[in-house]
């Protein structure tokens, strides 16, 4: 088990007026009945923060780490964080991620102090999902109120809720009943790309909303390496952006997505300027079904090994 901090190893202290991770991975492990039944469990403190200070080189020690945990005959590692970021961090690590043996990402919408505090739950449904053999090759997972979804489709989609996480383009893979992972499918396989050297490049995220100027978007050709636009609807936009969108997709990647964050982006339906056909037209590469969050990192990731423009819009088609 390797813990990186968040609301699940959180309670209240003195020095501060709300809860902070204070937990370690012992703490949490001894607070869950029965876990030692499941598995002999194994545990390292990776990082000790809220999952919103976590960054993207928190995430490659992690896929590192993971890399030699399989090398040390570990038969499966369940990651605890802080849920803020768990949805991007997971993916960041499924991009990357290379070896068959399961890896399970989990957290807690309620702390530690909390009455009715859901981490011991999600901790124990988690370890049990790492041991199951069909776990293995399935990708990163994520294990929440007692759902299996693939890193790849699941969002945080309520702010306060335990059952917060969901898979909205496809449902969760399976359950966890009786204490074991019952899968109703498994994600189809992607190969892992390159883990990069340095950082990653920067890209970033412009929302379209309701009589946006699009000032926002000046600019940006000497800022950043490429652009996700999070549209309306299936890909839309307002008129008075496309000159400026058709302007930078000719100097680097531009990615429409939906703010929706659920259902693709569409390619041919409506033909007004700034509708998804006319955009694309323009130059700009479609998310397909992934939100804006998910598609900001794979752009980052396909940008840091130099990938050409044609394999950039053929890897979110492949991806999504």
């Amino acid at each position: 088990m390797l813990t990186l901090g968040g609301t699940i190893a959180m309670t209240r202290t003195a020095a501060a007026p709300g809860v902070t991770p204070t937990l370690t991975g012992s703490d949490l492990v001894r607070a869950v009945p029965g876990l030692q039944g499941v598995a002999e469990v194994m545990v390292e403190d990776f990082r000790q923060m809220p999952g919103a200070s976590l960054a993207t080189s928190d995430i490659f020690a992690l896929v590192e780490r993971l890399g030699r945990a399989e090398q040390e005959g570990v038969d499966g590692v369940v990651v605890t964080q802080g849920t803020d970021t768990l949805e991007e961090t997971s993916y960041l690590t499924d991009l990357y991620y290379q070896a068959a043996m399961p890896v399970v990402f989990t957290g807690a919408m309620r702390n530690a102090a909390s009455a009715g505090a859901d981490g011991p739950a999600n901790l124990l449904a988690a370890v049990q999902t790492a041991v199951s053999a069909e776990a293995r090759g399935a990708g990163v997972l994520v294990v929440l109120g007692e759902e299996i979804h693939a890193a790849r489709h699941v969002r945080k989609m309520h702010t306060t809720s335990p059952g917060a996480f969901e898979s909205p383009n496809t449902g969760p893979l399976g359950r966890v009943a009786e204490g074991s992972a019952r899968f109703h499918r498994l994600p189809k396989p992607i190969g892992p790309l390159p883990l990069p050297t340095g950082a990653l490049p920067q890209v970033e995220i412009v929302t379209a909303s309701l009589g946006s100027s699009g000032m926002l978007l000046n600019g940006l050709q000497d800022e950043v390496s490429g652009l996700v636009v999070a549209a309306f609807g299936v890909g839309h936009v307002p008129e008075n952006w496309c000159s400026r969108l058709e302007a930078l997709a000719a100097v680097m990647p531009v990615v429409l997505a939906s703010r929706i964050g659920s259902g693709p982006v569409l390619t041919s339906t409506y033909g007004f300027a700034g509708s998804e056909s006319d955009l694309l037209a323009r130059g700009l590469i479609g998310a397909g079904n992934l939100d804006p969050y998910k598609a900001r990192l794979l752009l980052a990731a396909l940008l840091a090994v130099d990938t050409p423009r044609p394999e950039i819009a053929k890897a979110f088609l492949d991806r999504s």
